[in-house]
């Protein structure tokens, strides 16, 4: 259970639903190894982070590269290093700004409360404290979902936006039932422990916030008119018409869906990932304004 919500949790639970056992426990061990990977300096990299004092807590991050600003948020329970496969890549075009969100990583928060509302927030901080008027944004899961809230409530901080695997509530038209049925009993035996220790009280806080939000009306989608590329696996647990639901309520949307894919389109895709994202930055929007066309 803590070594679950201590490497990433969403990705290692919502892996079971798509893949076998063994499968699973091959992809486990595939991720640990590139976790623990001396090549692997992300988020323990003296010369590239800093602690920055955001809204009541010291935020950790770290940048790399030159050039337009480039924002990458990670998952629920996730961290800097989750992105090994896009640093070096995006560095070499792009300052790349990625930080360990709040309660998460090397960003200590011991607060009980913890909302997507108060991580965009945050984020939206951090760039007023790195003195960077707006970013290009990539998210992923939880990261997906801040991404979203970031262009909804600070719209002039995100130039353009790339999410993957980000839903808009806690529930059954995001995500398949035997995901939270698998879920929902690690939650409730984490909440009913007595006298957690600090990593278990942490835990809770990430389950919490994976069970109980987001709730993102589809109005507020309608407020977003940054350009905004919208990204999911066909086998993801978020669930296809999901996905589809976020693209089709923000106007300057575009659609990506990759087959034979789960919700770790940024390690399992890395190749095919970086290449569409960065194509995405660099292209100007084209509206298309009518359905059936043949160009």
């Amino acid at each position: 259970m803590k070594k679950l919500l201590a490497i990433l949790l969403p990705v290692l639970l919502i892996s079971i639903s798509v893949l076998s056992q063994n499968d699973f426990e091959k992809l486990q061990q595939e991720f640990e190894k590139m976790m623990n990977d001396p090549k692997n300096i992300y988020g323990k990299n003296k010369a590239a982070g800093k602690y920055y004092n955001i809204r009541g807590f010291k935020m950790y991050a770290e940048v790399y590269g030159q050039g337009q600003p480039l924002l990458i948020i990670h998952g629920n329970g996730g961290s800097i290093n989750n992105f090994i496969k896009q640093i070096p890549y995006f560095s070499k075009k792009y300052k790349v700004i990625i930080a360990d969100s709040r309660a998460q990583g090397k960003s200590v928060d011991k607060g009980d409360s913890l909302t997507y509302e108060m991580m965009a927030d945050d984020y939206a901080a951090l760039l007023d404290a790195m003195k960077i008027d707006s970013a290009d944004v990539i998210g992923w899961s939880d990261g997906g979902i801040n991404g979203l809230l970031l262009a909804i409530r600070h719209p002039e901080k995100v130039k353009k936006l790339a999410v993957t695997g980000a839903n808009l509530r806690p529930d059954t038209t995001a995500v398949p039932q035997e995901i939270w049925d698998m879920v929902a009993p690690m939650y409730t035996e984490l909440k009913n422990k007595p006298d957690k220790n600090e990593m278990e009280k942490g835990g809770y806080k990430l389950m919490r916030l994976l069970i109980e939000q987001p709730h993102i009306p589809l109005d507020d989608l309608h407020t977003i008119h940054c350009p905004t590329l919208v990204i999911g696996g066909d086998h993801d647990v978020i669930k296809e018409e999901h996905t589809m639901e976020i693209y089709k309520n923000i106007p300057m949307a575009y659609l990506w869906i990759l087959p034979n894919s789960g919700h770790s389109t940024p390690i399992v895709y890395a190749d095919e990932f970086n290449k569409k994202i960065d194509e995405f930055f660099k292209k100007p929007y084209r509206k298309i304004e009518k359905e059936g066309r043949f160009f």
